[in-house]
């Protein structure tokens, strides 16, 4: 009995020392957690910081705290900092190799932030994955797509990767393409598309709404429209474009032909 009694006092430091860094580690988590929130609104708050930066740097300091945070767990069990430098640095070398992606991604997401091609809430296409950017932090970047999917992308494989921002600019072109039977007047049809475009208040005036006969296809005229509109039109103006002319083409009589082909029957 004396000797189990022994043995659980010999532990007896050891299961203190782990409760208290247990709780230091749930403590520090929380208020890593708080403060990162709390910078992230702070920088939010003001118009003249991208929300981007803010996310970034509230990041980076909940990584920080996290990193203190550690140090003062293991100081619990009685590994002092120099010691932690140390052993760091002699191992060094193999963190760099074990962590290289990792350490990629980190600086990647600093070129991201410095250069900013993209930001939050804006629509982009990296390396043919495309979504709304909802987060870009240390490591990841955070992308929605419309029908609501989470994709998380790499900041090292993002910033290797070609980056196609829809959102980049205030404005963007629409193009349209009709097709109208060739037994249609062809000038007749493009004076009904700028008709339809310019009823339309979302559709610029400057540049000027433009219609051509693009190409002779095997069974129809194809006519092509580009029309300029706010970037954050695109789409409802491309759909309803589309119907509003289908709508007038059917009132003037125009046709939108379809496939088809002509058996024809030889004699003999």
């Amino acid at each position: 009995m004396d000797d189990v009694v022994t043995q659980v006092g010999a532990f007896a430091p050891l299961i203190i020392s782990a409760v208290k860094a247990l709780f230091v580690l749930i403590l520090g988590w929380i208020v890593a957690g708080a403060i990162a929130g709390m910078v992230r609104r702070r920088i939010n708050a003001t118009p003249q910081i991208d929300p981007t930066l803010g996310n970034f740097v509230a990041s980076l300091v909940k990584w920080v705290i996290l990193a203190m945070v550690l140090v003062a767990v293991l100081g619990i069990f009685g590994i002092q900092a120099t010691s932690i430098v140390a052993i760091l640095g002699a191992a060094s070398l193999a963190i760099g190799l074990a962590l290289q992606g990792t350490l990629s991604d980190l600086a990647a997401g600093v070129m991201l932030v410095v250069f900013r091609p993209y930001k939050l809430g804006q629509y982009v296409d990296i390396g043919g994955t495309a979504g709304t950017v909802k987060d870009l932090n240390l490591f990841t970047t955070e992308l929605v797509t419309p029908d609501n999917v989470q994709i998380i992308v790499p900041n090292g494989q993002s910033w290797g990767s070609i980056i196609t921002n829809y959102s980049a600019h205030d404005t963007r072109r629409v193009d349209l393409v009709f097709g109208i039977d060739y037994g249609d007047s062809a000038d007749e049809a493009m004076k009904i598309i700028l008709d339809v475009a310019k009823a339309d208040e979302r559709i610029m005036d400057d540049p000027e709404p433009w219609v051509r006969v693009t190409n002779l296809g095997d069974s129809s005229v194809d006519l092509t429209a580009r029309l300029w509109c706010a970037a954050a039109d695109y789409w409802d103006v491309k759909f309803d474009l589309t119907k509003a002319v289908k709508e007038a083409f059917d009132a003037k009589g125009v046709s939108i032909p379809y496939p088809h082909s002509v058996e024809i029957h030889k004699e003999g």
